[in-house]
């Protein structure tokens, strides 16, 4: 089952791009395994919209950041991402000698209607986390029309993701489009029962989003670490477990804002402890949740699994963001695995919000069972709180195209 919601700017389907140069900017932040791609998913979420103007004869110049380099990175240079591409498109694809500047004008201004030019890594430039007028400025000279199709980066203002959508038309890429009505649809008129699983180890980055589904969803199902906060929150012992101390006071008023209101939160009822966080350490089963010192709780335990299950099978939309243990320490992974299952065996509309969640997926094999896997972690959860994502935010209106 899947319900879309509401995307109110410019679809890359509308726009005239036949003999124009393009420049998109995707989401192609890609682990390297060497000199190669480690995995290609992103780059696969990329295809369909370059594919699309590939047909109706744009020239495609694309450019994405890739890892976190301090200035220009040889061993984050882009050269992986277009061997792999041009594997997957069945075509060259060229990678210009930088970002900017005239090397890149000419390199732009030999493409070829129905090819494909990557740029190096947008972070080799400063300007790029600062957007830089000047930088943003220097990318629009290079196209006639911008697409963003870059959702894990949407959240950032930055040059080629906010300040360059500014000085071009402007607009989405598919699979922007497709996140922003998947996620909304949570939001906007979802089947119920609503259940939201959420993990991780901190409340802070996931208060917005719990204050949100507090108003509309019927059960919140809590896991990872971030559960430590709220136990502490209950006057409960937590011993070496992670706890992260400023979003105790978060946990509280949320345990409050539930109790008041028509949303279950609910917190683990058993654990899984270990001596350390280690594969080698010995899992422990606790039969309620008080931890005892020199132990760390490390998933969530077989009790709360069965009973989170339950509620995902029962429900009508699920919504998962974080995984409810050390899934990648082996003897910590059952927790994380029952919900995987279940969401991967649920009748609902099943959205997971990328990250943690999705390398799980990934892990047990089920990534192509769930009804939406997101490509933004953080982006997901941005839009699902409400917060405006710049990298939409500047693109045309629909109708104004």
């Amino acid at each position: 089952m899947s319900r879309k919601g509401r995307f109110g700017k410019a679809s890359v389907r509308d726009a005239d791009v036949a003999g124009r140069t393009v420049l998109v900017r995707a989401d192609l932040n890609v682990p390297l395994a060497g000199c190669r791609v480690g995995d290609d998913t992103r780059i696969r979420a990329a295809l369909p919209t370059i594919e699309l103007l590939l047909e109706r004869g744009a020239r495609v110049v694309l450019c994405s950041h890739l890892g976190r380099p301090r200035g220009r990175d040889p061993e984050l240079s882009m050269a992986p991402v277009a061997t792999r591409l041009g594997e997957l498109l069945g075509t060259d694809v060229g990678l210009a000698p930088g970002v900017a500047g005239d090397d890149v004008a000419a390199a732009v201004g030999r493409l070829r209607a129905g090819r494909v030019l990557l740029l190096e890594n947008t972070r080799w430039e400063p300007g790029e986390k600062e957007n830089d007028p000047a930088l943003a400025a220097a990318l629009a000279a290079l196209a006639d029309v911008y697409v963003n199709d870059a959702f894990g980066a949407a959240h950032r203002a930055h040059a080629s993701t906010e300040g360059v959508a500014h000085l071009l038309p402007a607009y989405a890429g598919l699979l922007l489009e497709r996140e922003v009505r998947e996620l909304t649809s949570v939001l906007a008129d979802p089947e119920r029962p609503l259940v939201v699983v959420l993990g991780g180890a901190k409340v802070t980055d996931k208060v917005g989003v719990i204050d949100r589904f507090l108003e509309i969803a019927d059960r919140i199902l809590i896991g990872g670490a971030m559960c430590f906060s709220f136990f502490r929150a209950q006057g409960r012992r937590t011993g070496d477990s992670l706890v992260e101390e400023d979003g105790i006071g978060p946990a509280r008023r949320a345990l409050e804002r539930a109790a008041e209101g028509d949303c279950e939160l609910e917190l683990p009822v058993d654990l899984v402890l270990g001596a350390s966080f280690s594969a080698d350490a010995d899992p422990v089963a606790t039969e309620g949740v008080d931890v005892p010192d020199g132990m760390v709780g490390l998933d969530i335990g077989p009790r709360s699994a069965a009973r989170y299950a339950e509620a995902i099978a029962a429900a009508g939309t699920v919504f998962w963001n974080g995984p409810m243990g050390a899934f990648e320490l082996a003897p910590f992974a059952a927790g994380t695995r029952a919900v995987a299952d279940a969401v991967a065996a649920a009748d609902a509309t099943t959205i997971v919000g990328g990250g943690d969640s999705a390398a799980a997926l990934a892990e047990f094999g089920l990534a192509d069972r769930v009804g939406w896997l997101s490509t933004g972690g953080g982006a997901s959860l941005e839009l699902i709180e409400g917060k405006p994502l710049p990298g939409v935010e500047a693109l045309l209106d629909a109708g104004e195209e």
